[in-house]
């Protein structure tokens, strides 16, 4: 078989429209079935049209790299279209494979832009008091929102139509009664000031010659509406009302061309959309729908563009709908319908013969307490839709600039019998591919592994929030960075990540300190230990995962000088100073870390990042600095809190997993401090007690230090408090808090209880890198050098994962029957592979009944604690080997 190329990237996307990357990067995966395969060459073609004489041809190129190949072609044009074609040799030079995509430029210059921003103009069109707005959420910063409209005429129709549109709030765009495009919450969040991202829509097959109509809605969103829960900030962080900047590029046969921008033409008419918010929820009269009120002129706002960015990453789009699973009446017009999962978008209902006036709500809810809605946990988010009906024989709402987090929905008003086809749910999050699966022979694993994608999927909505459904919502730097190594495994986060960390680099202050939260908006003050480090942690991830060597050197000043603002407050290099509003292990249960442990440990972990950071980018001068300031807080660290008998100050589970995961403790003292840690958790009687931070280290650690069967007996645990004490009573996600609900103390604290945050969730790295085994060696990148070591333990008979990397797809599973354990293996071409297969006896080891040193692609094979290593090449491997049914290699290492 050739080697197939496959998924086909420009800047880390598939084929997208609009870029404005000056040098875009280039990327493609390979995939075969023939053991040894690699590419040893490859050429890069690219054109106007496929048919075209190439403008730019890299030749046959000797490299086995197709990962971000930069593109060193003639200068990019703005909004042209280039098709390329990649061809590829393979391990014999024999050309092997090839495929081809397409990228688009967007508008590269601000000379491009001929458009002014558009709003209300309020002498024109007053403000109107919407109709039941102040009911759903006190209201008084409430406004209508923007509905706006341009025609234009044609003569002929273009050959070529783009729109390029952007909005100071959020906005859904339409041409000649078509909606356009499939983006939702357009332009996402970043920090605005720095950075607006514009939208690139491809709108030829709507345009008409003759009268054409083009127009938009623009709702608050981000911008002016409600975020976060500072309540003498509650909305109006960027602006105080809404604004629209677009313009439609219309290119014909005979090489002209015509540009409708947003000016002073334009007009706005009372629209049906009377109030929408984020949090609040959105308030619909369909009786006032097109042509139902008198037109006003806009106002220009402003006739600068400002900071606009073509949007690097996927949008926020509708990936999935869901049936009602139950529905349930109340009382008469009252249903309560349950979809079965907890998820993240917002409600679509069919009404059938609603008289006209007639209002129907809808409330949100993640739960219920004692059969109602339980809402307390909102705090102010009303999260609360309305509809006015037209009085029309069928009609459908489904709000457009809102979101909510809800399992369940109570549906008050409805004028008949509600059916269950008659309401879906639409789940809504920003459209990373997926890009991972993991199963295994435990159906509560398996719905942990659920519950955490639903997490994932749920709170990647432009930004990495920490919750979906209450008045938050924002892009904690902690929950992004301890969650991030999962996040990769499900999804193909990279354009994403890279994309946020604009944002927190943006708001870094003057002084070198990360905040909180990105994008700011009031919360000003310096991060906390753990949450400002995932402005070094993250960008060493997309290196490390995805060779992002562009999104390390973006980063790197931000990273150092973070470091430095840490040193210059703390000169013992004992972190105690400057912590901001110190959040220790957050939501630790029944144990209490000690703040300067965890806040030094990461210290020396940012230090040691920025130094390996550092070796990448050719940076010696700082790599040596940063090697020698490491040494010096471990030293601090060890001399400080590490006591002769190999314990850490505070004696909790999460002090020595800092330890032991960070490398902060002598050699001699890893065993002991092992024990101290397998004590505790065992003296529980098999419980955890950490929180956010300690959490991603706790199984990875035990298994690194042989205690396996620790690390799976927390995995099955389901008694309070675990993951499997949530599963037990029907979480569908990840729950903030441990004991967010118990049977002992029914819900926590209403102030902060969210059934839907993935930081607990970040076991789900462990799922992949040991229990189904997909890993790679220290000094890979972007798995070229896999280390697959799969992990049988606790009640699992087979586990499994498969992960399509920046390179290709790796899989790697394993199952036990009887005295025989089956590992399978997936290696993609060019990449190369230790698999540990875990044995009771080494020799036993065999591919197809032969011995696996004499099989095709394997490199070699020697003994290990655990069994066997066998070095492999490119392929896809089956070896059995002897395994008793009380062998767990790992524990022999103890």
């Amino acid at each position: 078989m050739t080697i197939r190329v496959y998924g086909l990237q420009t800047e880390q996307r598939a084929e997208p429209l609009g870029i404005d990357h000056p040098r875009p990067r280039l990327s493609w995966k390979l995939d075969s079935d023939r053991r040894g395969a690699a590419q040893t060459a490859y050429r890069i073609t690219a054109a106007l049209q496929p048919a075209d004489r190439p403008l730019w041809d890299t030749g046959r190129r000797e490299s086995s790299e197709g990962l971000l190949v930069s593109w060193d072609g003639p200068v990019l044009q703005s909004a042209t279209r280039y098709h390329w074609r990649v061809e590829i040799w393979d391990e014999t030079g024999t050309p092997a494979g090839s495929a081809a995509s397409w990228f688009e430029t967007g508008l590269l210059h601000r000379t491009d832009w001929t458009a002014v921003w558009v709003g209300r103009d309020l002498l024109a069109l007053p403000p109107v008091d919407p109709p039941g707005a102040h009911d759903v959420a006190g209201g008084e910063l409430f406004q209508p929102p923007l509905h706006l409209r341009r025609t234009f005429d044609l003569d002929r129709r273009p050959v070529r139509a783009r729109l390029y549109a952007t909005a100071r709030g959020v906005y859904e765009p339409w041409l000649n009664g078509v909606r356009i495009g499939d983006h939702e919450l357009a332009p996402g969040w970043t920090e605005y000031h720095r950075r607006l991202q514009y939208q690139t829509y491809d709108v030829t097959g709507l345009v008409d010659d003759g009268p054409n109509v083009l127009g938009a809605v623009v709702a608050d969103g981000w911008w002016s509406g409600y975020i976060g829960f500072d309540p003498r900030r509650a909305a109006q962080h960027y602006g105080d009302c809404p604004a629209y900047l677009a313009q439609l590029v219309l290119d014909f046969a005979d090489g002209s061309r015509r540009v409708i921008a947003t000016d002073a033409g334009w007009t706005e008419q009372p629209g049906a959309v009377l109030s929408a918010d984020l949090l609040m929820g959105q308030v619909v009269d369909a009786r006032r729908g097109t042509g139902t009120g008198g037109f006003a002129p806009v106002a220009i706002l402003d006739a600068e563009p400002g900071p606009l960015v073509a949007q690097p990453d996927e949008p926020v789009r509708v990936t999935a709908e869901l049936p009602a699973v139950t529905v349930e009446l109340r009382a008469p017009g009252q249903y309560v319908v349950d979809f079965g999962q907890n998820l993240v978008g917002r409600v679509r209902l069919t009404l059938r013969s609603a008289p006209r006036g007639h209002l129907v709500s809808i409330r949100h809810a993640e739960t219920l307490a004692g059969g109602e809605l339980y809402v307390a946990n909102l705090r102010r988010a009303a999260a609360a839709d309305r509809y006015i009906a037209a009085g029309e024989p069928q009609e459908v709402f489904e709000p457009q600039f809102t979101i909510h987090g809800f399992r369940y929905i109570e549906i008050d008003g409805h004028p008949g019998e509600l059916a269950a086809a008659d309401v879906v749910a639409r789940v809504l999050h920003s459209d990373t591919a997926w890009t991972g699966r993991f199963e295994c022979s435990d159906p509560v694993t398996n719905q942990l592994y659920a519950n955490i994608g639903w997490g994932q999927r749920g709170n990647f909505v432009a930004v990495p929030t920490d919750c979906p459904q209450r008045d938050e919502r924002l892009g904690w730097l902690a929950d992004a960075q301890i969650f991030a190594p999962t996040a990769s495994r499900n999804a193909d986060v990279a354009a994403f990540f890279a994309r946020w960390m604009r944002d927190v680099v943006d708001g870094q202050d003057t002084g070198g300190a990360f905040r909180d939260v990105a994008p700011v908006i009031t919360m000003h003050r310096e991060a906390a230990p753990a949450w400002g480090d995932a402005g070094v942690i993250i960008p060493w991830h997309l290196w490390r995962t995805y060779g992002d060597r562009q999104a390390l050197a973006d980063s790197f000043d931000a990273m150092t000088a973070w470091i430095a603002h840490v040193r210059r407050h703390n000169p013992d290099l004992r972190w105690r100073h400057r912590t901001g509003n110190h959040y220790g292990d957050w939501l630790q249960i029944d144990a209490t870390t000690p703040r300067e442990v965890l806040a030094t440990a990461y210290f020396a972990r940012s230090t040691a990042i920025v130094a390996a950071a550092a070796d990448v980018l050719g940076r010696q001068r700082a790599a040596a600095e940063h090697r020698a300031l490491h040494t010096a807080i471990r030293d601090a660290f060890i001399t400080s809190y590490v006591r002769a008998d190999g314990t850490v100050e505070g004696e909790t589970q999460t002090a020595y997993l800092l330890a032991l995961a960070f490398g902060l403790l002598p050699d001699e003292l890893i065993p002991v401090a092992v024990k101290h840690l397998a004590a505790d958790i065992e003296r529980r009687g098999n419980r955890l007690t950490t929180g956010f931070v300690g959490v991603p280290l706790l199984c990875p650690v035990l298994a690194q230090h042989g205690r396996a069967d620790l690390a799976y007996a927390l995995l099955h645990q389901d008694e309070f408090p675990s993951w499997g004490y949530s599963i037990r009573h029907g979480a569908t996600t990840i729950w903030e808090r441990w004991d967010g609900w118990t049977e002992h103390g029914g819900f926590q604290a209403d102030a902060m209880n969210s059934f839907n945050h993935y930081s607990l969730g970040s076991v789900g790295e462990w799922l992949f890198g040991r229990v189904a085994g997909i890993d790679q060696t220290p000094g890979s990148v972007a798995y070229r050098e896999l280390l697959l070591r799969p992990l049988p333990g606790g009640r699992l008979t087979w586990a499994r994962a498969e992960q399509d990397t920046a390179r290709g797809l790796v899989a790697c599973g394993w199952a036990v029957t009887g005295d025989r354990i089956t590992v399978t293996a997936t290696v993609p071409p060019g990449c190369t592979a230790l698999l540990e297969v875990p044995t009771a006896e080494p020799a036993s080891v065999r591919e197809h009944d032969e011995p696996a040193r004499a099989r095709p692609g394997v490199l070699g094979a020697e003994p290990s604690a655990t069994g066997l290593t066998v070095r492999l090449t490119s392929g896809r491997y089956t070896f059995t080997a002897s395994h008793t049914p009380d062998h767990t290699p790992v524990q022999e290492m103890s």
